[in-house]
């Protein structure tokens, strides 16, 4: 049988209340121009707001958001350093728009090309990056559109690395929230070149050294307070894009437009959506991960008893305004049987909220355990007779 423990949390408890469960509808019409916006809470992914969130559309440079996953990727996965030297071939200094303008044969290391994507939508850098982890650009928009299925991007197509118009290289908002949202929440550090306004690259190449200025593409992060990227783009089909990163009170926002009229109608609706979501809306979370909940029964262990740990911090996303109460039941398995490693699952904590269901963790083991022995397990059933 299964042990269960339910609790319900008073208004005395750190969890914010004063607040229900988010209706998955717009409360209000913003009255956006772009042809398409969705505003989602990053740590959950629930949609706040919405307009044509899977239409297709020219995506233009916030393509890049996957070429900047792919590379840190990479990184983390230790295939390239951020230190590797990349050469700088004739297809990649051949790409116009948007550019800093690299030779070819040029040398960049990682580090500096991936500045330059980030802070200057830099296409010549997005196809060298491209060209050095997939081998060509051709083979890296395979390992895109491949990583875009994984997301559940299924309005995607990428066919460059870059974004310059090309029939069939299409994207929705919703899908570009999507890839953002992985982005930001897996490598956060991302926003130390996404929110830098002004730094500079040196081109090296055989007529010598020469510094070269970068200038942040996105207005965000001078003048909405809290915002942490992300991307920028514009092309003659794709109109105005942008993919905005924001955070406040602990809750991160990404809203992408698609198809706004001008340049200064993407950073204004941008910012009307993050107003909306910080306005309306909080971020309730659960017991943080590795926090001891309890205690499992160890059959056969070295220790009669193991200390359990939630696995993973749950949020959910409640709208501002009236009042409820949050509740948490956990679910403790009978015994564990030794031996085994630590975090080894022992039962689960499920999360409720107005009597729904918001979400859950596994708990797990704090610790490994071996098994007892003969004559610890003597010991025990002497202690149990006589003692």
């Amino acid at each position: 049988m299964l042990k269960k423990i339910q609790l319900i949390v008073s208004l005395t408890l750190v969890f914010i209340l004063n607040i229900s469960v988010v209706v998955f509808a717009n409360q209000v019409d913003l009255g956006l121009q772009s042809k398409s916006a969705v505003l989602i809470e990053a740590s959950t992914g629930q949609i706040l707001y919405q307009e044509n969130i899977h239409e297709k559309l020219p995506p233009a440079s916030i393509t890049k958001v996957m070429t900047l996953l792919l590379i840190y990727e990479a990184v983390d996965g230790g295939r390239i350093t951020w230190e590797d030297t990349v050469t700088i071939s004739e297809h990649a200094a051949s790409m116009g728009g948007s550019q800093v303008f690299l030779e070819v044969g040029e040398e960049q290391t990682v580090k500096e090309l991936t500045k330059c994507i980030s802070i200057a939508s830099a296409n010549d850098a997005s196809v060298a990056m491209a060209e050095y982890i997939g081998g060509s650009e051709d083979s890296f928009v395979g390992m895109m559109n491949a990583r875009a299925r994984e997301l559940g991007m299924e309005n995607t197509n990428f066919v460059n690395a870059c974004g310059l118009d090309a029939d069939g290289h299409v994207s929705s908002s919703y899908d570009i929230a999507l890839v953002s949202r992985q982005l930001i929440s897996n490598y956060p550090e991302i926003s130390e070149n996404a929110t830098t306004w002004m730094d500079t690259i040196i081109h090296k190449t055989r007529n010598g050294e020469k510094e070269f200025g970068l200038t942040n593409t996105n207005k965000l992060v001078r003048w909405y307070k809290g915002a942490t990227g992300l991307k920028t783009g514009s092309t003659g089909k794709a109109l105005f894009c942008l993919s905005g990163t924001a955070n406040r009170d602990e809750m991160n926002l990404v809203a992408v437009v698609m198809g706004a009229p001008s340049s200064s109608t993407r950073f204004s609706e941008v910012m009307q959506l993050f107003d909306y979501g910080f306005a309306n809306y909080s971020v309730l979370k659960g017991h943080e991960t590795g926090e001891v909940v309890g205690e499992t029964e160890v059959f056969k262990g070295l220790l009669k008893t193991m200390p359990i740990t939630v696995k993973d911090e749950v949020s959910t996303v409640i709208q501002k305004g009236s009042r409820n109460d949050i509740e948490w039941e956990i679910i403790i398995n009978d015994a564990v049987n030794a031996p085994f490693e630590t975090g080894e699952k022992a039962g689960e904590i499920i999360y409720k909220l107005n009597g729904n269901e918001v979400g859950r963790s596994d708990l797990v083991t704090i610790d490994s355990m071996e098994k007892i022995g003969f004559a610890g397990m003597l010991v025990r059933v002497i202690e149990k007779w006589f003692g």
